[in-house]
């Protein structure tokens, strides 16, 4: 069987910057265990799969070891592929996913991604995170992830984490994160339990850190920057109970795999 497979760099205005996912579109879903070998195969942070719907699509998106409820980069990047080399004609996509009804519009060359906010709640600081960062954070909270708030933006940039530490917490990762001069403010995120250790820019964090920051900082419209070796830029802004992170994408690649 021979399918199609694009490579996208995500939340990037030039190549080689921002989070690559790979895009494999289906006409009808393969069997989970293909899908997670396509991606272990892959071996990006995440490859996203989906198949045509009335009035949509489906998403599913894995991981090198394991499907993931939600994941905004390889969205990013499943949006352009249909928007830009399938010729999709309609300025929003709707998809169907684990996490809901997701939309992504497209406004020129932006894409902005529709997600459910999941703001954290504040939690005890795991010792682990501790250990990791060799730090202690100024406040813990939790969501899908967990949300260590650092004192400055030097601390987010200098950490370097003890991941055998980090795969002992129980939920899928960790977000560390402080205000920025510069920007709003700025994250770095962790999912070595996933695979990954660090993910170079992660949609699905800012669902957590926007109506986080929204109730610090006392404002609903912010430039983040993520502090990977590659680097991302993002504007989010909490509409309600949504988070609106908008991008630009580029294609790296495109080419055919026989499974």
């Amino acid at each position: 069987m021979e399918l199609s497979l694009y490579q996208i760099d995500s939340f990037a205005s030039e190549l080689f910057e921002g989070n690559p996912a790979a895009v494999c579109p289906l006409d009808n879903w393969l069997p989970d265990e293909l899908m997670q070998l396509i991606a272990g195969e892959n071996n990006l942070s995440e490859t996203a799969f989906f198949v045509p719907k009335r009035n949509g699509f489906h998403i599913r998106w894995f991981t090198p070891t394991s499907e993931v409820d939600l994941c905004g980069h390889a969205t990013l990047a499943t949006a352009f592929v249909i928007f830009n080399i399938l010729d999709y004609h309609q300025n929003i996509i709707e998809f169907e996913s684990k996490s809901g009804l997701l939309k992504v519009i497209k406004d020129d060359d932006n894409l902005i991604l529709n997600f459910p906010a999941q703001p954290p709640t504040s939690c005890d600081i795991p010792q682990e995170i501790i250990n990791a960062l060799n730090i202690t954070p100024i406040e813990c909270l939790k969501s899908e992830d967990f949300i260590a708030v650092l004192n400055d933006e030097s601390d987010v940039q200098i950490v370097e984490p003890d991941f055998e530490e980090l795969k002992k917490l129980g939920l899928r990762g960790v977000i560390i994160t402080a205000q920025s001069k510069k920007y709003d403010f700025v994250a770095r995120c962790f999912f070595p339990g996933l695979g990954i250790q660090e993910d170079p820019v992660t949609g699905s964090a800012y669902t957590q850190l926007t109506p986080y920051w929204a109730t610090k900082l006392g404002q609903s419209l912010f430039s983040v920057k993520q502090l990977s070796a590659r680097g991302g830029e993002l504007i989010c802004e909490l509409y309600k109970d949504r988070v609106l992170i908008s991008g630009k994408a580029v294609k790296y690649m495109e080419g055919k795999i026989n499974v």
